[in-house]
């Protein structure tokens, strides 16, 4: 019987991956795992270090390399491990993060003992060992306007201008959250047989929010438990291509308002959204270019 399966997905992590897998070794000492990697078509040599990884850190394990021919998106990747997955409990883990030692024995004994958590996640370190706010609430209109006035950084320990960053959250203390990050986010398999499968309609961004947002309407707790830890090296995949990620994170957070405010009361809001979201695109992108041509 598998106990865990763990789900990463790359693109282009050759300098990540491998401390990433090494840090799973200890976890699983206890567990019969199943390891799913999806390489979405890196062109480093990611698929290589995985392979050298695989077989000294997994050989007590199962595993399965998918390489995809093209780049399918993150949240797509992620649903082909999904329908792979075998475990009892289902962690999708991103490929710039480590995990420190007893994380998952501890995250999952906590899951045993309290069967109406749909997932759990632990505290987020940075490099330097600094705490990394990596818990948020479900995003409304007027956290977008707040934000991207500043009002969030500048009122940052706000419950009103940083609603949506839980700017009033010191994340040291266990608590119910909406969301936490993407990057780690532990889960059983007969909660995911009941919420289903990541969205596709956000291929990159969003997909998590959804995802938790899918779980809290069906009833599961979402549990934030800061007793252990990770280190997350946050946004590696997002700079690599950073003008397509601007894009795809905007048009993503349209949708993702378009499909929880629907019908007549929230179609103007969200005409507006979508103009502002989309203008606001432009203006990164824009400075983007400019200061990335700068320093050329």
């Amino acid at each position: 019987m598998i106990d865990i399966t763990i789900i990463i997905v790359t693109y282009n992590h050759e300098t990540e991956i491998s401390a990433c897998l090494k840090s799973l070794k200890h976890n699983l000492m206890r567990f019969h795992a199943q390891l799913i990697i999806i390489d979405n078509f890196s062109r480093d040599q990611t698929v290589r270090k995985i392979r050298q990884a695989l077989q000294p850190l997994f050989k007590d394990h199962e595993f399965l390399l998918i390489q995809n021919s093209k780049n399918e998106g993150f949240t797509k990747a992620v649903n082909q491990g999904l329908r792979q997955s075998k475990g009892k409990y289902i962690l999708l883990l991103n490929p710039d993060t480590v995990i420190l030692d007893d994380v998952l024995p501890v995250l999952i004994e906590q899951l045993k003992k309290n069967d109406n958590f749909g997932i759990i996640a632990p505290q987020f370190l940075n490099s330097d060992g600094s705490i990394q706010p990596s818990c948020r609430r479900f995003p409304k209109h007027r956290d977008l306007l707040y934000t991207s006035l500043g009002l969030a950084t500048i009122f940052k320990k706000s419950p009103q201008f940083n609603h949506w960053k839980m700017g009033d959250f010191d994340h040291n203390s266990a608590r119910f959250v909406d969301q936490p990050q993407g990057a780690f986010l532990l889960t059983q398999q007969k909660a995911v047989q009941q919420v289903g499968l990541l969205d596709e309609l956000f291929p990159m961004f969003f997909s998590d929010v959804d995802w938790c947002r899918r779980f809290t309407e069906k009833g599961w707790k979402i549990f934030f438990y800061p007793n252990v830890q990770i280190v997350h090296h946050k946004g590696t995949s997002i700079y690599k291509n950073r003008l397509k990620m601007i894009w795809s994170s905007h048009q993503s957070f349209y949708r993702y308002f378009k499909k929880y405010y629907p019908g007549c009361r929230w179609r103007l809001v969200n005409f507006f959204t979508k103009i502002y979201l989309m203008s606001l695109a432009i203006i990164r992108s824009l400075v983007y270019l400019t200061v990335k041509n700068k320093f050329k």
